[in-house]
């Protein structure tokens, strides 16, 4: 571990850095016969709760590193590994607590092995086999991106086939649900993800030395500084005009505004690291051109479904899931996109948007009544930081060739 993680987890342990949240929402007299334990470790979060067949949370609890991290500038994997480890037995136990349920009486334990950061999936995985090896119960390998996905059918009464945009900071990607383990993979970033090039751009406008803005997460300060800006004095150039998928690149839109900022400097003669006069306006205008890039890819992704009878001509949904789901601006803009098009657009509240142990559980309950990868034995249950989603069928996206209105009416959704 080196000097950086060390002093990192150093402050952590005189009481400065993280925060645990549980709730019990749930009459303990009310008990389904099935109840299923999710517990989630695929970043920087760690998360558990009990739900049962119904839908209903008994008991949740969440540890939170954000503060942790918000410190060094970025997740660094060997920190959250140590902290995932230090609060993981704790998360658990106050969820189990908070539900008023035994292991004894849990109908099998779901926990993310796949994608995410391998330190921290690996911290999962090793306490939940111990977990359902001590009380011999099945054991439910979570894709997190899917647990994502189904969410919704947690909050909402959403039916087989819809469409997804799962928009976070790990990752981005356009898929259409067809089942509880049934994904057509439309498109994603070739690059990174939208919540983390909103953190790098924070961080390189040096959002945390601005008065309203020090506490605040990369994204969250540029949603904030953007409510007063003028998103009309910038203009950038948005990435992958040229391809007809449904693919995103924020490494490409990161670079533009990059060097717009650069630009910005030398006109009011100051250095990197000071707060530039027009910070609120940039802010504005970044967060204006993700929802613009966004928007084009889930247009395409909205024509090319309804032209090959994926989804119902009428009353289709798009479904917006992830942290980045929870920006206002953005969430305004995919709703004005969904209107035009006839499409419902429904996203889970926004503590189920960011990472939690509800959505795992949730997703073990779906896979518990589908009969799907429930195991009786975690011999050769690996992690995999990496792991697509579904049948990947951008290829055939890209071949269609979908022409999306032009990019002025675009613009015009996201006024």
């Amino acid at each position: 571990m080196n000097s950086i993680a060390k002093s990192v987890l150093r402050s952590v342990k005189h009481g400065r850095a993280a925060w645990l949240r549980t709730s019990s929402a749930h009459s303990r007299k009310q008990r389904f016969h099935r109840l299923v334990l999710g517990i989630e470790t695929s970043c920087d979060d760690t998360g558990a709760a009990v739900v049962d067949e119904a839908g209903c949370v008994l008991g949740e609890a969440l540890h939170c590193q954000k503060e942790v991290h918000l410190q060094s500038g970025g997740i660094i994997p060997v920190v959250a590994q140590q902290l995932h480890r230090e609060n993981i037995d704790r998360v658990v136990q106050e969820a189990l607590c908070a539900s008023g349920v035994s292991v004894a009486e849990l109908a099998a334990v779901a926990t993310t092995v796949k994608p995410g950061l391998a330190l921290s999936l690996g911290v999962g995985l090793h306490y939940s086999r111990g977990l359902v090896s001590r009380h011999q119960k099945p054991f439910i390998p979570i894709h997190h991106m899917e647990a994502h996905a189904l969410t919704i059918r947690l909050t909402h009464h959403l039916e087989f086939p819809f469409l997804v945009l799962l928009i976070s900071g790990g990752h981005c990607l356009l898929a259409v649900a067809q089942g509880v383990s049934d994904f057509l993979l439309l498109g994603q970033s070739i690059d990174i993800a939208p919540g983390d090039m909103l953190d790098k751009v924070a961080r390189r406008l040096s959002l945390r030395k601005h008065p309203e803005c020090h506490s605040m997460a990369g994204g969250k300060a540029i949603e904030h500084l953007a409510q007063t800006g003028n998103q009309e004095l910038l203009t950038f150039q948005l990435p992958m005009q040229q391809y007809r998928n449904c693919d995103f690149s924020f490494s490409g839109l990161q670079n533009v505004i990059n060097n717009a900022i650069v630009q910005k400097e030398k006109e009011e003669g100051i250095q990197e690291g000071e707060i530039l006069s027009c910070v609120k306006d940039v802010a504005a205008a970044v967060q204006h051109a993700v929802a613009v890039h966004i928007i084009q890819r889930t247009y395409r992704a909205m024509l090319f479904c309804i032209k090959n009878s994926i989804l119902p001509s009428k009353n289709a949904t798009l479904v917006v899931s992830g942290g980045v789901a929870s920006n206002q601006y953005i969430r305004k803009v995919l709703q004005n996109l969904a209107d035009a098009n006839d499409f419902a657009l429904l996203c889970p509240p926004p503590r189920l948007c960011t990472d939690n142990g509800v959505m795992i559980a949730w997703n073990g309950i779906e896979r518990l009544r589908a009969g799907l990868g429930v195991l009786h034995s975690t011999a050769g249950v690996r992690y995999e930081p990496r792991a697509p989603l579904g049948i990947d069928i951008s290829k055939r996206v890209e071949e269609d060739s979908i022409k999306v209105p032009k990019l002025k009416e675009i613009r015009w959704l996201a006024s």
